[in-house]
């Protein structure tokens, strides 16, 4: 089916960071990927959880929720111990990417806190929030850089970004929007550092089956867009840039 907006097969969405969006959190970025919307944040913890205290090392831990204006039908807050799984599962994606770019021992004794807002939804907002998460992690660690007994550049040991792929009608496309995943006969989730190592491939058939060389063809466009997505970060950090 043609793509909305008439874009090709392998190009990415509008996207754009808006550093700084809030004054309170060290690293604030408001990412957009077309109309999908994410605040992320990260807030730096001068603490660890009781399993690492002693150990001089840091940790890094993730949150991803949906406000309720997100989607087109309202969006229920988690409340009363009532917890959304599939929120659960984004945010641990989220923390466990992040965690394979960042040298905890270099870190020290302190939490990084990533959270994710997603404002409004049209696909890929787990992709979404872990790319602009990066650019927050790496605003957060330049504000308290002072306090670091390192460079940014040695806690961060690779850049991040995250990227959907699918197939619909036989025809591989880059970067879902949500009525593009929702016709997908296959959709994955592609999690890759700057310099081209995978991090996480979630992909599954939708009641349908894919080919070896599909399978290549859909990690060759994501790998593009990976690139892609990496040189917006770059671009947008200027001079923060930590590599």
């Amino acid at each position: 089916m043609p793509r909305p907006n008439d874009r090709a097969a392998s190009a990415l969405r509008e996207l754009s960071f808006t550093r700084g969006y809030t004054r309170t959190a060290p690293g604030s970025v408001l990412v957009r990927m077309g109309r999908t919307t994410v605040l992320c944040t990260c807030c730096v913890e001068p603490k660890v959880p009781d399993f690492l205290v002693g150990k001089g090392k840091g940790w890094l831990t993730a949150e991803y929720g949906m406000l309720p204006g997100s989607t087109a039908t309202r969006k229920p807050r988690d409340k009363g111990g009532k917890v959304d799984g599939r929120g659960v599962e984004i945010q641990r994606l989220i923390g466990r990417s992040l965690r394979a770019v960042v040298n905890l021992k270099a870190l020290g004794e302190r939490t990084l806190w990533i959270d994710c807002d997603v404002l409004e939804a049209d696909g890929g907002t787990r992709t979404a929030s872990i790319t602009g998460a990066f650019v927050a992690a790496v605003d957060g660690l330049t504000a308290i850089k002072e306090q670091l007994t390192v460079p940014v550049s040695a806690i961060l040991t690779d850049s991040l970004a995250a990227v959907s792929v699918g197939i619909i009608d036989g025809e591989p496309l880059l970067d879902l929007e949500y009525v593009e995943d929702v016709a997908a006969d296959v959709d994955m989730n592609l999690v890759m550092t700057g310099t081209g190592k995978l991090i996480e491939v979630q992909g599954t058939g939708e009641e349908a089956t894919f080919s070896r060389a599909e399978l290549n063809a859909l990690l060759d466009l994501g790998e593009a867009g990976g690139r892609a997505i990496t040189a917006a970060q770059k671009a947008a950090l200027g001079a923060a840039w930590p590599f």
